[in-house]
């Protein structure tokens, strides 16, 4: 589906280095279908960008601290309706990355990330998808084997809560088992899957289901 048909996507930078986002700007001009639109310093700058002119894409610096952005993207929830969210930063963990996503980011990219690799996670987001940068994983490898259908019904049951993002106890409230007994399922899960974290499973079966896309490159 082409979603430019009705021209280039409109992308604002919130980031907190000027310098940077001058060169996010530079790298936008090079893409037919991006269009740069404006650059703000703060949240608070971005929360009025979003009244005024909402972007298509809001490329947002996550060096404001994950737990700021993930208050602000609660609290600009009304706001961001016709907007997708990237989030870059010069470091994320699969922790972070995952909890961005259940907070409805549509994309996660690091600052050393090839120009390439930045439009092609702005094109992926403003197309409707939800984008990954692949290296952000511990282990990239894993991707290529990950056989769900080596788990038993059970195993099943507790892999799709830890995609939910629940706990251990929450999940064995949820089945009616005892916290001990999911540590056990997930040991077996790691074991047969090759993940190593529960992290790593979350963002594993997002994108086996067709919900993440991950760098080609």
């Amino acid at each position: 589906m082409n979603t430019f048909s009705t021209g280039p996507k409109t992308v604002a930078i919130c980031e907190t280095q000027p310098v940077t986002a001058a060169g996010l700007r530079a790298v936008l001009g090079g893409s037919p279908n991006l269009l740069f639109l404006k650059a703000t310093n703060a949240l608070p700058a971005g929360t009025e960008l979003l009244r005024s002119t909402p972007p298509d894409v809001l490329l947002l610096d996550k060096s404001f601290g994950t737990q700021v952005v993930m208050d602000w993207l609660a609290e600009s929830r009304s706001l961001l309706a016709g907007t997708s969210v990237v989030v870059w930063g010069t470091s994320i963990t699969e922790p972070e990355a995952l909890r961005l996503l259940q907070a409805g980011v549509r994309g996660i990219v690091r600052k050393t990330a090839a120009s390439e690799l930045m439009i092609e996670c702005l094109t992926a987001v403003a197309s409707g998808a939800n984008w990954m940068e692949e290296s952000l994983f511990g282990d990239s490898q894993r991707m290529e084997r990950y056989p769900r259908s080596e788990l038993t019904p059970r195993e099943h049951q507790v892999l799709e809560l830890v995609e939910q993002g629940m706990k251990n106890k929450d999940i064995a409230r949820n089945l009616g088992i005892r916290p001990g007994t999911v540590k056990i399922h997930l040991k077996h899960i790691f074991e047969k899957t090759g993940v190593r974290g529960r992290y790593g499973l979350a963002l594993t079966g997002l994108k086996e289901k067709g919900m993440l896309e991950l760098s080609r490159a």
